[in-house]
Protein backbone atom coordinates (compact mmCIF):
# COMPACT_ATOMS: atom_id res chain seq x y z
CA UNK A 1 0.00 0.00 0.00
CA UNK A 2 1.43 3.55 -0.68
CA UNK A 3 1.80 6.13 2.26
CA UNK A 4 0.30 9.60 1.87
CA UNK A 5 1.02 12.34 4.48
CA UNK A 6 -1.48 15.12 5.34
CA UNK A 7 -0.20 18.54 5.91
CA UNK A 8 -1.00 18.44 9.60
CA UNK A 9 0.92 14.93 9.85
CA UNK A 10 4.15 16.88 8.12
CA UNK A 11 4.02 19.32 10.41
CA UNK A 12 4.26 16.99 13.77
CA UNK A 13 7.09 14.99 12.11
CA UNK A 14 9.07 17.83 11.51
CA UNK A 15 9.00 18.70 15.30
CA UNK A 16 10.58 15.09 16.55
CA UNK A 17 13.84 14.23 18.33
CA UNK A 18 15.96 11.42 15.72
CA UNK A 19 15.05 8.55 18.09
CA UNK A 20 11.28 9.38 17.89
CA UNK A 21 11.40 9.37 14.19
CA UNK A 22 12.75 5.99 13.96
CA UNK A 23 10.00 4.99 16.52
CA UNK A 24 7.34 6.58 14.46
CA UNK A 25 8.90 4.78 11.00
CA UNK A 26 8.47 1.54 12.66
CA UNK A 27 5.38 2.06 13.52
CA UNK A 28 4.57 3.01 9.89
CA UNK A 29 6.13 0.28 8.58
CA UNK A 30 4.02 -2.06 11.33
CA UNK A 31 0.65 -0.29 9.33
CA UNK A 32 1.72 -0.73 5.97
CA UNK A 33 2.23 -4.50 6.43
CA UNK A 34 -1.15 -4.77 8.45
CA UNK A 35 -3.25 -1.81 8.00
CA UNK A 36 -5.95 -2.76 10.88
CA UNK A 37 -3.21 -3.16 13.41
CA UNK A 38 -4.58 -0.06 14.81
CA UNK A 39 -7.73 0.01 17.04
CA UNK A 40 -11.18 1.73 14.86
CA UNK A 41 -12.58 4.87 16.33
CA UNK A 42 -16.28 5.21 16.49
CA UNK A 43 -18.52 8.27 16.72
CA UNK A 44 -17.65 11.64 14.64
CA UNK A 45 -14.31 9.51 13.87
CA UNK A 46 -15.72 6.83 12.56
CA UNK A 47 -13.43 5.05 9.47
CA UNK A 48 -9.90 6.60 11.48
CA UNK A 49 -7.95 4.26 13.18
CA UNK A 50 -5.38 4.49 16.09
CA UNK A 51 -2.09 2.59 16.15
CA UNK A 52 -0.60 3.31 19.85
CA UNK A 53 3.21 2.55 20.87
CA UNK A 54 5.78 3.79 22.97
CA UNK A 55 8.79 6.21 23.96
CA UNK A 56 10.30 6.53 26.94
CA UNK A 57 7.26 5.66 29.31
CA UNK A 58 5.06 7.64 26.87
CA UNK A 59 2.39 6.06 24.64
CA UNK A 60 2.21 8.25 21.61
CA UNK A 61 -0.83 8.16 18.53
CA UNK A 62 -0.96 7.36 15.10
CA UNK A 63 -3.96 8.17 13.36
CA UNK A 64 -4.34 7.37 10.00
CA UNK A 65 -7.03 6.59 7.32
CA UNK A 66 -7.37 3.19 4.86
CA UNK A 67 -8.54 4.21 1.17
CA UNK A 68 -9.02 1.09 -0.18
CA UNK A 69 -10.33 2.45 -3.35
CA UNK A 70 -6.80 4.00 -4.29
CA UNK A 71 -4.82 1.30 -2.60
CA UNK A 72 -3.11 3.78 0.20
CA UNK A 73 -2.97 4.46 3.81
CA UNK A 74 -3.17 8.17 4.99
CA UNK A 75 -1.66 9.79 7.81
CA UNK A 76 -3.66 12.16 9.77
CA UNK A 77 -1.83 12.85 12.99
CA UNK A 78 0.91 11.80 15.42
CA UNK A 79 1.23 12.59 19.55
CA UNK A 80 0.50 12.40 23.14
CA UNK A 81 -2.80 11.27 24.25
CA UNK A 82 -3.46 14.67 25.54
CA UNK A 83 -6.21 16.87 22.94
CA UNK A 84 -5.08 14.33 20.66
CA UNK A 85 -8.45 12.95 19.84
CA UNK A 86 -10.12 16.63 19.97
CA UNK A 87 -7.98 18.18 17.42
CA UNK A 88 -7.85 15.15 15.06
CA UNK A 89 -12.22 15.78 15.06
CA UNK A 90 -11.53 19.06 14.17
CA UNK A 91 -9.20 18.56 11.30
CA UNK A 92 -12.12 15.95 9.84
CA UNK A 93 -14.36 18.89 10.11
CA UNK A 94 -12.26 21.03 8.65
Amino acid sequence: MKIQFTPRFERCIKKLHPNEVLLLNQAIKTIANNPLAGEAKKGDLVGVRVYKYHHIQQQLLLAYLIDNANDQIILMGHGSHENFYRDLKKQLTD
